[in-house]
């Protein structure tokens, strides 16, 4: 029954930074990993970042360099740090959680917006 709640987004200009939340209603420290999709307008759902308990983390290639991903197991909180965006990388931004086998938990979105 875990939810998770994406905040953080905004419009913002290309080359700006935004750090987006994803705030989970119980401890992340038992979630093996952790994810951020992004689906933009007349795209499929796209993986973002994804980190592991252990703290080993993996980025798309066009994030690269640019995007952090992390948690706060205290504050029950995941996070993307944005930093030299671009308008590509407009779109909702979703967290993703494997609660159970084969089954996972997605937040509702938050909306970025980067102009150019």
């Amino acid at each position: 029954q875990v939810q998770l709640v994406e905040s953080g987004g905004g419009l913002v200009q290309a080359g700006g930074s935004l750090r987006l939340s994803c705030a989970a209603s119980g401890s992340i420290a038992r979630f093996n990993y952790m994810g951020w999709y992004r689906q933009a307008p007349g795209k499929r759902r796209e993986l973002v970042a994804r980190i592991n308990n252990g703290g080993s983390t993996n980025y798309a290639a066009s994030v690269k360099g640019r995007f952090t991903i992390s948690g706060d197991n205290a504050k029950n909180t995941m996070y993307l740090q944005m930093d030299s965006l671009k308008p590509e990388d407009t779109a909702v931004y979703y967290c993703n959680a494997p609660v159970a086998y084969d089954m996972d938990v997605w937040g509702k979105g938050t909306s970025v917006t980067v102009s150019s």
